[in-house]
């Protein structure tokens, strides 16, 4: 297969520390190019990167003929106005989760993807690539747990400052957009339906106006999923499933920086089985796109899930102020 030629919209931290490094390894990702506002700040990052190409506005590396997919790692609220711009370029177009700040607008996204139907558009939650989760859907999948009777997830870290874009309300800020949304797409994914009804208690910072601390329960046909999401606590990852036979425990579910991480069946006391995997969910993700438009096939993950997360996000927010459970 011939490589797809990349090119990263911004130099935000997810993308010079983790992604473009990751998708650099792939077999199927060329980055080609990386923009700035600046020139000066490409042409650093280009360098320290090994990317041939820099460019000092985001409308340059658009206009760039040879570039084919464009990875968007920009703040929240421009996910989707830049998303739009690279499809109006003819650019297949990987964004940074969440794809929108809410699901009024990433409905409006899939209404103008439709205007380009061989361009391929996916939100980027990579933790469905790390080899850990096709570990634990085998254990489901194969009964060793039973019947899934409930789902307990975190993910916290800590931090208060006020230049940074997660504390900023206008840019999108906030835990919920930024890690509560993996609590609520590894309860979809792991029940593998839409939740009926959603209750939530969200705690915001009367500084920053972000929701600081959440809350959530979500009640699915099969059974129900408990998760707490901060900005201000200490910083935590895990994810409980708790089967009518047995439990999973995982105890870096959604960002195992180090890429090695293990996964756990239980029952009681007894350790049934541990399994330890090692990969780049950014490498798996990066060639996992790249694939679809290869073979012109449809993403991994279409904009429908990306859609229906961020209803349950909506949700939460709207329980917690009604402080009412608010039926989906």
């Amino acid at each position: 297969m011939n490589k797809i030629n990349w090119g990263i919209l911004s130099m935000a931290d997810i993308a010079t520390k983790h992604v473009i490094p990751g998708m650099q390894k792939g077999e199927l990702c060329n980055i080609e190019a990386i923009s700035s506002r600046t020139e000066k700040r490409a042409n650093e990052a280009a360098a320290a990167l090994n990317i041939p190409k820099a460019y000092g506005s985001y409308e340059e590396l658009l206009a760039d003929e040879e570039i084919e997919a464009i990875y968007n790692p920009l703040p929240n609220h421009l996910h989707v106005p830049w998303t739009i711009k690279a499809l109006e370029a003819g650019k297949h177009v990987l964004c940074e989760k969440s794809i929108a700040v809410n699901a009024k607008e990433a409905e409006m996204l899939k209404e103008e993807t439709e205007k380009y139907p061989r361009l391929k558009v996916m939100e980027a939650f990579m933790y469905r690539f790390h080899p850990q989760w096709e570990i634990v859907k085998n254990w489901i999948n194969s009964g060793k747990i039973g019947d899934i009777k409930t789902i307990q997830t975190m993910f916290t870290y800590h931090n208060v400052n006020p230049d940074d874009i997660r504390n900023k309300a206008g840019m999108g800020g906030g835990g919920l957009l930024d890690v509560g949304c993996y609590c609520i797409s590894a309860s979809r994914y792991i029940f593998d339906e839409e939740p009926l009804k959603v209750m939530g208690e969200v705690d915001m910072d009367p500084d920053f106006n972000i929701d600081r601390l959440a809350s959530g329960i979500l009640t699915f046909s099969k059974g129900t999923s408990v998760f707490t999401c901060s900005t201000q606590a200490n910083r935590n990852q895990n994810l409980i499933i708790l089967g009518t036979k047995a439990r999973i425990e995982m105890d870096n579910p959604f960002n195992p920086y180090t890429n090695a991480t293990s996964v756990y069946l239980r029952n009681k006391g007894e350790l049934l089985e541990k399994k330890t995997v090692q990969d780049d969910h950014y490498t798996l993700q990066g060639d996992a796109f790249s694939r679809s438009i290869i073979n012109n096939e449809s993403v991994p993950t279409p904009l429908t899930d990306a859609i229906a997360n961020l209803k349950v996000i909506d949700a939460v927010f709207e329980s917690s102020k009604k402080q009412l459970p608010v039926q989906l």
